[in-house]
């Protein structure tokens, strides 16, 4: 068989793919978060995600062409929707822990206690409901679905909430979902953490919150990748990033692997 790939999360522990042909006579396409153009690949006859994110895969195609799609197992998906919650747990707590002072003139800030900090968890999927259990012992948590609740709640829990967590897909209905008036309603101060996909939230509009000091971010995800946009000036400070690797565990990518070589002596 012969392989494409537009990632390199499994180079390490499957050798095969240091060796890939271009796409015109790929026959398995190997992919992470970016686009795939099944136009390009006339002899595709297997896709094989390196993640639980489906927005980049084009299903009605590759059904009609008669392709098959293969999606990380459930053994797999176990760490990576637990380890992606812990990372955006990490995040959150250093969000709130932001403001400590400084070393070199051994200056201490006081802070709130931890446990009367409000965060939002936006999605309670596979990912979000896990942010939410491993937060509560710790902070006041409020939950929001799409699916479960009312449009109408959302603004004041927006107000409210000293952190927000992303955890829903990104698709038709929650492109740019977090926009203007959205970002509009959170309380100065507040941090926006997203480990879910970057356009769910809107960039231009988080640029000019951010770029006004009014609010702060921390992304694992973003608009494109590797991010050079226009938020990267404020990093590490107003908009700190990590380069999408919430989910990037041993455990995780080992079980990839194991994936992948199931599926080769399949064939």
């Amino acid at each position: 068989m012969n392989f494409w790939k537009n990632t390199a999360t499994l180079d390490a522990l499957v050798p095969e793919l240091l060796d890939t042909v271009e796409a015109a006579e790929a026959e398995i396409a190997v992919i992470g978060g970016k686009p795939i153009d099944l136009a390009s690949m006339p002899k595709l006859k297997i896709i094989f995600k390196c993640g639980v994110g489906v927005d980049n895969i084009p299903f009605k195609e590759a059904e009609k062409r008669k392709i098959e799609v293969i999606l990380p197992s459930e053994a797999t998906k176990r760490f990576i929707f637990e380890e992606t919650a812990n990372f955006a747990v990490h995040l959150i707590i250093q969000a709130l822990y932001r403001d400590l002072g400084s070393v070199e003139i051994w200056e201490k800030k006081l802070r709130p206690f931890l446990g009367d900090y409000k965060v939002l968890v936006l999605g309670q999927g596979n990912i979000g409901k896990q942010v939410a259990d491993k937060l509560n012992p710790l902070v006041a948590v409020s939950t929001y679905d799409p699916l479960q609740n009312s449009e109408e709640e959302l603004e004041e829990l927006f107000k409210q909430s000293d952190v927000i967590s992303l955890h829903i897909p990104l698709n038709e209905h929650t492109l740019s979902f977090v926009d203007e008036e959205k970002l509009s309603w959170m309380k100065d101060g507040a941090t926006l953490v997203n480990t879910a996909r970057g356009p769910i939230v809107n960039e231009n509009a988080l640029h000019n919150e951010i770029k006004n000091e009014r609010l702060c971010a921390a992304f694992d995800v973003f608009w494109d990748e590797p991010y050079g946009g226009m938020l990267k000036a404020f990093h590490p400070d107003g908009f700190y990033m990590t380069p999408h690797v919430a989910s990037n565990c041993s455990n995780f990518l080992e079980g990839l692997a194991e994936d992948f070589k199931n599926l080769q002596n399949k064939l």
